[in-house]
């Protein structure tokens, strides 16, 4: 979700809605859900298609016949984390427009948090280690992160802000800030931080 590829103030307001998806079958939708439940019960590098084929009640090789392997699943579960995170990032900053209770990044980094807490291991898979962008829909990754762009209005400031939500959120979900430690309070110094006025 790298904010990066932001477009200039100069340039038409981007679009909230996701950039177009390649279609899946049902089959596939029903065995990438499956998959999904499975990496938020035990974690990805748990999950094999041995498991998997398992749990779905179906030979392994069965699998093949609807993906490639493992890291197909793996792009299709990164699909789905992008578009569900910035659709929750992109409804934010778009209500605190219209609205205008709460300030933008305040907004954002609310939805944010709550999406990474609601499916750790599937915003773990999404925003940790390597990624393979050329696997994903073209567009997809500037899509989901333009969020922070929108709520700063500069690029730099949208990646400063990413990474450190991220930074927070990760450690959140890890469970490795020390007992007592007030998360509130820190998501909420950081939006004031980074807040635009």
């Amino acid at each position: 979700m790298d904010p990066e590829e932001a477009t200039t103030s100069d340039a038409p307001a981007p679009s909230s809605d996701p950039p177009v998806i390649p279609e899946r079958t049902a089959r596939v939708d029903a065995i990438v859900a499956r998959a999904r439940v499975l990496v938020e019960d035990a974690g990805w590098e748990a999950l094999s298609t041995r498991i998997l084929a398992d749990d779905l009640g179906i030979r392994a090789p069965s699998l093949y016949k609807h993906l490639s392997g493992k890291e197909e699943l793996r792009t299709l579960l990164l699909t789905d984390a992008f578009i569900e995170i910035g659709t929750r990032c992109w409804e934010a900053v778009r209500s605190a427009a219209v609205e205008g209770e709460e300030s933008a990044v305040g907004a954002l980094l609310t939805e944010y948090r709550s999406s990474a807490s609601g499916s750790a291991e599937l915003y773990r898979l999404a925003t940790t280690g390597p990624l393979d962008r050329s696997a994903l829909p073209p567009g997809l990754e500037e899509w989901a992160g333009t969020p922070f762009f929108e709520a700063t209005g500069d690029p730099v400031r949208a990646q400063a802000l990413w990474a450190a939500a991220h930074g927070l959120a990760i450690l959140e979900v890890d469970g490795r800030f020390p007992p007592g430690s007030d998360l509130d309070a820190a998501w909420q110094a950081l939006a004031h931080a980074f807040e635009v006025g």
